[in-house]
């Protein structure tokens, strides 16, 4: 029997006092956290939640994401976290899917209404019988709770958590949706548990360092729902809460926080690393390399030329890994104690299983060989949530395939080559966008690239480069394509560069390159 909420409470039983969630100057403890959580949890029985049942969120990160998060979990219902940039029709969608019986959102502000396209959406989904709002001015208290919809008013603030089947779903996470309609993958509570473990292991986490973790990741994606808040909760951690990435912001609060841990895409170090030579007043660089003790990326594969800056400038090893929404999602990670190598994702974690396959699931065991990662362990999902075929195209005896291509070498580090949908076929040849954007990310005048392919009559797909200069830098798109030429071979160098100032991305901080296409 297991509840994923029990990393709340252990933390809450051993240390009450030790701040559990910073946003500005609130502070909220672990004992608090708890309190209200239970609060959350006597609501949900209250109102009819009964085991099993699925609840949504629509949260930023703010201190209720966590509380109401941990609350469903303890009433026995699941967690249907969803993504705050969803529009009335799209969120109509998700709650129908999901048999969403409640629906927590966040009142929003002038440019991102949440409310308004909750109540839309929530009025188009026949399954779902209560909305709850949560004020932007809302905050709990060492009290209880201040109003919620004057819902948790006179609930009390003790619940005993009710256990789960360890195979019991907790969490249904939506995939993007790059393929059709998105589907929600059932996540259980020991895929959950174990993968926030397996984070702790990776990093080195105990609750004698008290870590202090910048949650700058959407709480609502799995990246950092399990690196950030169920990992840093299993520890009693502190997460200090930034609703929408800054890079200014993001090292204001590293340098007055003294913040231990840093999760990111590769899209938020290159920020950080833009952001070092407009610093504002008061902020010290050698003081967030001193106390910055891990530094974490994922969700994209991330340009060498990035880690070794922010190597060279944090003096902390950037440790690259690799997962899916379907995995929990760490499935391969670096470790820190095995000399990490620039440009890889690393080896399985604790307890998982990798190799690559072809497309008839044969495997691909030639080192260095190109093949779609396949995954088996304790962190792969029950399946897609009522979508038994989707599910059968992507499970074989246990084993989950990605979607994503790879090459292991001969000591078994894997490095990713780009997504199977990403492969430009120019040609007949096939062109791994990653491997043109590091090409171009080693270029001086050149601060980011995202490659595409984009139609061509005679070639099927001609390869586009998208580029964001650097500061000052003076270079023509002719002059740029003549490099590449001297770089790689003539079937992959990109005939075609646009120099843009900005690059179009997810809310998670992934490029998105469907846009660009």
């Amino acid at each position: 029997m297991l509840n994923l909420s029990m990393l709340l409470e252990d933390s809450a039983r051993r240390y009450p006092d030790r701040d559990a969630l910073v946003q500005g100057e609130q502070r909220f403890t672990y004992a608090q956290v708890d309190a209200v959580s239970n609060q959350v949890a006597n609501l949900l029985v209250s109102s009819g939640i009964r085991p099993g049942d699925k609840v949504a969120l629509s949260l930023p990160n703010v201190p209720w994401f966590p509380i109401l998060y941990y609350g469903i979990l303890k009433a026995g219902a699941v967690v249907v976290p969803l993504n705050i940039l969803l529009k009335g029709r799209e969120i109509a969608y998700h709650l129908a899917d999901s048999d969403a019986k409640a629906y927590f959102c966040f009142e929003g502000t002038s440019d991102l209404p949440i409310a308004e396209f909750a109540r839309e959406g929530y009025e188009d989904a026949p399954t779902c019988e209560h909305l709850f709002v949560v004020g932007a001015d809302q905050a709990p208290t060492a009290e209880g709770i201040a109003q919620l919809a004057q819902a948790l008013v006179d609930q009390p603030s003790e619940f005993e958590s009710l256990l789960c089947e360890a195979t019991d779903t907790a969490v249904v996470l939506y995939t993007s949706g790059t393929t059709g309609q998105p589907k929600g993958a059932e996540l259980t509570h020991s895929n959950m548990v174990l993968n926030a473990l397996t984070a702790n292991r990776l990093f080195d986490s105990r609750p004698s360092r008290h870590d202090k973790h910048l949650t700058a990741l959407p709480l609502f994606h799995t990246f950092g729902q399990t690196v950030n808040m169920n990992s840093a909760f299993s520890m009693a951690a502190t997460l200090i809460l930034l609703p929408r990435f800054d890079a200014q912001s993001a090292l204001r609060i590293m340098n007055e926080q003294d913040v231990t841990v840093f999760a990111g895409v590769p899209t938020m170090y290159w920020g950080l690393l833009e952001a070092i030579d407009t610093l504002d007043d008061g902020i010290d660089v050698e003081r967030i390399a001193k106390n910055l003790r891990r530094a974490i990326s994922g969700g994209a594969s991330m340009p060498v030329e990035i880690l070794k800056q922010f190597n060279e400038r944090f003096g902390v090893q950037i440790l690259e890994g690799y997962g899916l929404s379907e995995t929990s999602p760490l499935a391969v990670f670096s470790d820190s104690e095995r000399d990490p190598r620039p440009g890889s994702i690393g080896t399985p974690v604790w307890g998982v299983q990798v190799r690559l396959v072809d497309e008839q699931w044969n495997t691909v065991a030639e080192s260095n060989s190109v093949g779609e990662i396949a995954i088996r362990g304790h962190n792969v999902m029950k399946g897609y949530y009522n979508r038994p075929a989707a599910t059968e195209e992507v499970m074989c005896d246990g084993w989950f395939r990605s979607g994503d291509l790879a090459r292991r070498d001969e000591d078994g580090f894997y490095y990713i080559v780009d997504r199977a949908k990403d492969m430009i076929l120019r040609g007949g040849f096939n062109v791994y966008p990653r491997e043109i954007e590091e090409v171009l990310m080693a270029h001086e005048a050149v601060s980011l690239a995202a490659v595409v392919g984009v139609p061509h009559e005679s070639h099927g797909e001609e390869v586009k480069a998208f580029v964001i200069l650097d500061k000052d830098a003076e270079i023509s798109e002719g002059q740029l394509i003549d490099w590449t030429k001297t770089q790689m071979a003539a079937y992959k160098y990109p005939r075609l560069v646009e120099f843009v100032a900005s690059l179009p991305m997810t809310a998670t901080g992934k490029i998105l390159k469907r846009s660009l296409a």
